[in-house]
């Protein structure tokens, strides 16, 4: 058994594995962050690192909502852990140091919800995924039915989700004259920081309508653009980067060389320069944002959903079959740029070949399953939005509805060889009992799944514009299979 990834074992890395350039012990915390998946750690906590060195006010306390996995992994580690940057070129290791210290929220309440209300804590970001929101995808406003929301309005010194904790961490700095956090939301929601500012406002007033307007008034949610590919770490990397580390790491993170943070330039109580290491500041996040979400997650989940059901583990297996790409090619080209409005300067042809080239990378192994996860959350900002804009514009949209469509397949739970397909998803039991009541007919499970208005609203479901090529991409799924359809399409 080999040592354990330490600050006592960083002098026994190989030299050309990067460490903390700093001293640890002198920072202090400016940031906590909810949500410490694996994106966060390949990307924010990153940016952060990058300036520790000239600011050490902005060190990171990280809290998983749900799971103790990466507590269990990192506090051994004195919250130290790999950096895998893989291509075709190689592997480039980096020890990240940025992440103080994780807490377990559940298990851990109060101690969350002090270092939240502490003065010194002036950021509060957030990667919790789509669901973690509490939120109506299809209307982008607080879902005041979900059980979280419910548990948390009558127990407010408990909360469970992340709206709780904020709108608790916020009540108690108003009460004690700390001004309030900037709450920064790194994840794929449309108009990201509108969205949480909204849900967070809602919140707010159920609890007392003179702090709903408190929040609304004071509380900055800057919207962001993040991107950057973070597979699931997989055991075969942990053993490949500990026979490089010569230590053991309990969980590394696996990512690409190219990374990007465009973000809304408002925080009232101060921020990093994150500006002079690569992010970008500007006074409209929108563009960027229908950018990435339509064409890097749209595409993804397209690929994910088709891929997965003809029979490839991973995106780079995935487009290495030609009439994959040229169809995600033909998607981003013909159906979704149409429906950006790019600042002067943006060179969206150049960010699509990037796009073609990283969904390629054979050092990725990122795995169609894992991005088909949640789709009931990702589809109306990655495919139904860019819908809505093409039926605006009198467009077609047969290869949007055929990802849609290779959703629809996909949420049955029974692949194209009659085995399970393990669906998770917040809505995956009704998805699955819908999907059974339909039986096998194509034009019946589709009219059924349209009828879920939480993801597709009052109007999709009653545009034959929309609802047609649906259905006949559907059949043609039923018919020929994933495979021969894409095959059959360009």
């Amino acid at each position: 058994m080999s040592k354990r990834l330490s600050e006592a074992s960083l002098n026994d890395l190989p030299r050309a594995v990067m460490r903390p350039p700093y001293d640890r012990s002198a920072v202090t915390t400016g940031i906590v962050h909810l949500g410490v998946g694996a994106f966060h750690r390949a990307h924010q906590a990153v940016y952060v690192e990058d300036i520790l060195a000239q600011e050490p006010h902005w060190g990171i306390v990280a809290a998983s909502l749900r799971s103790p996995d990466t507590y269990d992994a990192l506090e051994p580690q004195d919250g130290l852990y790999t950096l895998s940057i893989r291509s075709g070129e190689g592997e480039k290791l980096r020890v990240i140091g940025a992440i103080q210290r994780v807490i377990v929220a559940p298990q851990a309440i109060e101690d969350l919800l002090k270092v939240m209300a502490d003065p010194k804590t002036r950021i509060v970001s957030l990667t919790v995924t789509e669901k973690g929101y509490c939120h109506d995808p299809a209307t982008g406003t607080l879902n005041e039915s979900h059980p979280d929301v419910v548990h948390d309005l009558r127990n407010p010194h408990l909360p469970r989700s992340a709206p709780g904790f904020i709108i608790e961490a916020l009540r108690r700095r108003r009460i004690a004259g700390v001004p309030p956090f900037t709450v920064l939301t790194c994840d794929n929601l449309p108009s990201n920081g509108r969205t949480v500012k909204r849900v967070l406002t809602r919140f707010a007033e159920l609890s007392d309508p003179a702090f709903g307007r408190f929040v609304a008034n004071e509380v900055a949610c800057p919207c962001t653009m993040v991107d950057r590919i973070v597979p699931a770490t997989s055991d075969e990397d942990r053993r490949r980067i500990r026979e490089e580390l010569g230590v053991t790491d309990a969980w590394p993170v696996v990512t690409e060389p190219f990374t990007q943070w465009v973000i809304e330039d408002s925080f009232p109580q101060g921020r990093p320069t994150w500006e002079t290491v690569g992010a970008e500041f500007v006074s409209d996040v929108e563009p960027y944002e229908h950018m990435k979400l339509r064409l890097l997650n749209g595409s993804h989940s397209t690929l994910a959903y088709l891929g997965y059901l003809a029979g490839y583990e991973t995106v780079a297996d995935t487009m290495a079959d030609p009439a994959f790409e040229r169809l995600i090619a033909g998607l981003m080209n013909e159906e979704v740029t149409s429906t950006l409005h790019m600042p002067a300067g943006a060179d969206l042809a150049a960010y699509k070949r990037a796009l073609i080239e990283r969904f390629k990378n054979p050092a990725l192994r990122h795995r169609t399953w894992q991005i088909a996860m949640d789709g009931s959350q990702k589809l109306p900002q990655r495919l139904l939005g860019t819908v809505r804009d093409r039926l605006r514009d009198d467009a077609p949209i047969q290869r949007l509805a055929l990802g849609v469509a290779a959703w629809m397949r996909y949420v049955t739970g029974i692949d194209e060889q009659g085995a399970p397909i393990d669906v998770r998803d917040p809505m995956a039991a009704r998805l699955r009992e819908t999907a059974d009541r339909a039986g096998v007919s194509p034009e019946r499970l589709a009219g059924e799944l349209l009828a879920v208005r939480e993801i597709f609203g009052d109007d999709l479901p009653h545009d034959a514009r929309f609802t047609g090529p649906v259905k006949a991409a559907l059949g043609q799924l039923y018919a020929q299979g994933a495979k021969r359809t894409v095959a059959n399409w360009v």
